[in-house]
C-alpha cells in the first residue's frame, strides 16, 4: 500500500457513498452484516479522530426486492417504490444496530432531487444534517425512492452523494465501489489496463475511460462516478474512488490502498463564497451601520442589530447585497430570513428574535460562512 495522502489525512468532514453491491450478499440477496459492521467500525474510528462522517447508502431496493420476492431484472417504477418502502425499514434498522454497538447514533435522511435543487428544501436538509453532526450523530442518506418519480430522481447514488458533499461543504467524498478506481481500460483485460491514481482535470480522455462497470444491484457505473467527480471538485471537494470489496474499506483507504483521486483546485469554503459572490442573482439588500461593517471585516457574522434597512423582496436562503450607509456594496450573502422577517428583527438584539417572530430562528441574519465580502481591490473573500 502507498503512503497516506494529505487529502485524506486533512479531511475533517467526509461523505462516504456505499453501493448496493457492497451491502448486499450477491448469493442470497440479503444484507452483508459482517461488511456493514466493519464499515461502521471504520466510521467510529474516524469519529474518534474528531472527523464528521455522512453516509450515502444504497441497498433499500435490493433488500426490499428480496423480501418481496420480486423477479430479477429491471423493475417497474411502482415495483421499485414498493421494494424501497420495505427495504428502507430493514436498512435503517441494520444501521441503527450497527452504530449502537459502537456507541453511536445513526439518523436516516431521505432526499429527492428537489431537496438539493429547491433553495428552501436545500437549506432545511443542510440545517438538519449540520445539527445531527453537531450532536455527534451519523446521518445516513438515501434517495427517497418511495415517492420519487422518474422525472425527479437522481437514479444513482453517486451523483446524490456528490450533491450532499457539495451541500455540506465536505472536504472529501469517498465512493466505495466494486472496483478500486478509474482504469485506462477494462480492468483485467488483455490490454493491460492501468489504474489512474490521480486526476487533476476531467478531460475528454478521462471521460472516454469511463466504461459501464455496473452490476444488476448497483445501477451506477463509472460514467456516473465521473459525473459525481465534476460536481464534487466544482464545490472544492476532493473525491476518491476506492474498492469496498474488502472489510474495513475506509481503514484500508487510510492506509494507502489503491484508488483514484479526483483533486479539487480549491477548498469548499472558497468555492462556496465564489458561488455566492458571482453565481447567484441577488433578490434584495440590507443596509448596515458602521459597527456592523467593522464586525464583518473582522470575520464576524451579520446580526440583526446592525441592520438599519431592508430592501427588496426575498425569501430565506436567497442571495442579498450588503451595503453600508453610503450605499456602497460590501458583499453578498444568503439570508437566514425572508424580507418580512428581516424587516421585523432589523435593529433588534438576537435574543429578541423569538419574541418578535414567534419562533426561534438563527441568531445571525447572514452567517459568515454564507457571506462573500468584497476586498478593497474589488475582489471577493
Amino acid at each position: 500500500m502507498a503512503a497516506v495522502r494529505t487529502e485524506w489525512g486533512a479531511a475533517r468532514r467526509l461523505v462516504v457513498k456505499v453501493g448496493s453491491s457492497l451491502l448486499t450478499d450477491p448469493r442470497t440477496g440479503t444484507l452483508n452484516r459482517a461488511w456493514l459492521t466493519s464499515l461502521v467500525e471504520d466510521v467510529a474510528a474516524l469519529k474518534a479522530e474528531a472527523r464528521e462522517i455522512i453516509l450515502v447508502s444504497s441497498g433499500a431496493i435490493a433488500l426490499g426486492r428480496k423480501a418481496l420476492g420480486l423477479p430479477s431484472g429491471p423493475l417497474r417504477l411502482e415495483e421499485n417504490q414498493a421494494a424501497a418502502s420495505v427495504g428502507q425499514i430493514a436498512l435503517a434498522h441494520a444501521y441503527e444496530e450497527a452504530f449502537k454497538a459502537c456507541g453511536l447514533v445513526a439518523a436516516q435522511i431521505l432526499l429527492t432531487l428537489g431537496d438539493t435543487e429547491q433553495r428552501r428544501r436545500y437549506l432545511n436538509a443542510r440545517s438538519t444534517m449540520e445539527t445531527l453532526l453537531g450532536v455527534g450523530a451519523v446521518p445516513v442518506v438515501n434517495e427517497n425512492d418511495t415517492v420519487a418519480t422518474t422525472e425527479i430522481r437522481y437514479g444513482d447514488n453517486d451523483r446524490l452523494a456528490a450533491r450532499v458533499a457539495s451541500m455540506m461543504s465536505a472536504d472529501c467524498l469517498v465512493l466505495l465501489s466494486d472496483v478500486d478506481g478509474l482504469y485506462t481500460g477494462v480492468p483485467g483485460s488483455d490490454g493491460g489496463a492501468e489504474l489512474i491514481g490521480e486526476i487533476k482535470n476531467i478531460t475528454p480522455e478521462i471521460e472516454a475511460m469511463a466504461g459501464d462497470t455496473g452490476t444488476e444491484l448497483s445501477r451506477g457505473g463509472m460514467v456516473t462516478k465521473i459525473e459525481a467527480a465534476r460536481i464534487a471538485v466544482a464545490a472544492g471537494t476532493h473525491m476518491v474512488i476506492a474498492s469496498g470489496r474488502h472489510e474495513n474499506p475506509l481503514a484500508r483507504l487510510g492506509q494507502g490502498a489503491p484508488c483514484s483521486w479526483f483533486l479539487a483546485a480549491t477548498n469548499p469554503a472558497a468555492s462556496r463564497k465564489r458561488w455566492i459572490a458571482g453565481a447567484l442573482e441577488p433578490r434584495g439588500a440590507v443596509v448596515i451601520d458602521d459597527g456592523a461593517a467593522a464586525a464583518l471585516k473582522g470575520g464576524k457574522s451579520l446580526l440583526p442589530a446592525g441592520v438599519s434597512a431592508v430592501e427588496g423582496t426575498f425569501e430565506r436562503g436567497d442571495a442579498i447585497i450588503i451595503r453600508d450607509g453610503s450605499g456602497a456594496e460590501l458583499g453578498r450573502g444568503l439570508s437566514a430570513y425572508s424580507h418580512r422577517d428581516a424587516q421585523t428583527i432589523a435593529g433588534h438584539k438576537s435574543r429578541e428574535i423569538s419574541e418578535l417572530l414567534g419562533y426561534r430562528g438563527r441568531d445571525e441574519l447572514i452567517h459568515r460562512d454564507d457571506m462573500a465580502l468584497k476586498l478593497s481591490a474589488g475582489r471577493d473573500e
